[in-house]
């Protein structure tokens, strides 16, 4: 008898258990954020204050420190200032 791949088994699809995830993922995060947002919420300036060092490291990524080859943006041709070579 040839396999008809619509009519496959529930078990080898993968698929059929995501709407349930889901769903359960969802339930779990509305009851967690029921139960922890005075908590979330009063934590939220501290986390923003902590986010500034690390915004500044990535952002700036270093200052070229620690690298002898120039950054991409920057074009060597051009006079640094207006000043010519």
């Amino acid at each position: 008898m040839p396999h008809d791949p619509r009519h496959a088994p529930a078990a080898s699809n993968p698929w059929r258990l995501w709407p349930a995830l889901l769903l359960f993922a969802a339930i779990t995060l509305f009851f967690l954020w029921e139960e922890h947002q005075a908590h979330l919420l009063g934590a939220l300036p501290y986390l923003i204050l902590l986010l500034c060092p690390l915004l500044h490291l990535f952002m700036h990524r270093g200052h070229g420190r620690g690298s002898k080859r120039p950054h991409p943006d920057m074009d060597q041709k051009r006079p640094a200032c207006g000043l010519r070579p």
